[in-house]
């Protein structure tokens, strides 16, 4: 048999009315970019990237100087010898370390990857932003540019520049982002288009606000999701064109080093079996872009609006 039910006079009272308490707010208030964050750290994938893209930007800064060998230290003693207690990764057919070698050339493909994404992005966001936000003619003209100069295989153009100029670091950046913005450019331009019709764009016209403020204040930083993770995965195309440069030997030059001369300076000992000094930039290169893919595809789906819980 069920328990009597007991009824109190107190729960009969009506409820007091706490204005303060009903204003208050519960759950505290978070900014876009930390909810990004918050929904970036539950991806595992994308962090594992991360921590990645860290240790070999930590690796390329301290590798180097390590094991106490440097990068230009040749020992006709010591050629070839596969990884041991003394040379972790083993030497080159000069008796060079090539751990010294492989984080020195970290240090140079991940400062062109780098720097061709910054380059990109900054005349992409310019070039793209004016092209967007003035329209009409202009637009027509800025775009049939870029698709002329984008009709022009990538890799060719990088070649032919590469033939043009003197190899080197500088000339391998440049030959690279003369055509490798345009990408950069067209998702700008897209971006602008789409976001220039929304009403805090019209209000902000009809309150006097200039293009350039307008394009500065509220279009770019609107557009700046899909930007990011452009910029993200345009690193790792600009070191592994790199790393083919170099590796057809219109790259980095001797003795400077690089993922991909390392790679042309190994085909040499392959035939006698040293496939170590081969595998050892192989598994950099392939490492550091699944890093940035991974991440970059992370960073998408946090930027997301659709996916926000």
């Amino acid at each position: 048999m069920s328990a009597k039910l007991e009824f109190k006079e107190e729960m009969f009272l009506p409820a007091e009315n706490n204005f303060k308490e009903a204003e208050q707010i519960v759950r505290p208030s978070v900014t876009y970019w930390r909810d990004v964050w918050r929904r970036l750290l539950k991806n595992k994938l994308a962090m594992t990237g991360l921590i990645i893209i860290v240790l070999l930007t930590i690796m390329a800064i301290v590798g180097p100087y390590i094991n106490g060998f440097t990068s230009y230290e040749q020992n006709y003693e010591k050629m070839n010898m596969p990884p041991n207690s003394e040379h972790w990764f083993g030497t080159d057919s000069s008796g060079r370390d090539l751990f010294t070698r492989a984080w020195e050339g970290a240090r140079i493909s991940l400062f062109i990857g780098v720097m061709a994404a910054l380059i990109d992005f900054a005349i992409g966001v310019v070039y793209g932003g004016i092209s967007g936000i003035r329209g009409g003619r202009v637009d027509n003209v800025l775009m049939r540019i870029a698709e002329v100069l984008y009709s022009i295989p990538y890799l060719l153009m990088v070649i032919l520049m590469m033939v043009v100029m003197k190899p080197g670091i500088w000339p391998i950046i440049v030959a690279m982002t003369i055509t490798g913005w345009i990408p950069m450019a067209r998702l700008v331009r897209g971006q602008i288009l789409q976001l220039k019709e929304n009403e805090y764009v019209h209000a902000a016209k009809v309150a006097g606000a200039k293009t350039g403020w307008t394009l500065r204040k509220h279009l770019l930083p609107n557009s700046m999701g899909p930007i990011l993770v452009n910029m993200t995965l345009t690193v790792p195309v600009a070191i592994f064109a790199e790393a083919t440069l170099s590796f057809l030997g219109l790259g980095v030059q001797p003795p400077n080093a690089s993922w991909g001369s390392l790679a042309n300076d190994a085909l040499g000992s392959i035939l006698i079996g040293n496939f170590y000094q081969l595998a050892i930039p192989a598994f950099l290169i392939s490492l550091t872009m699944f890093a940035f893919n991974v991440f970059g595809d992370g960073l998408q789906d946090a930027l997301d609006p659709k996916l926000r819980d």
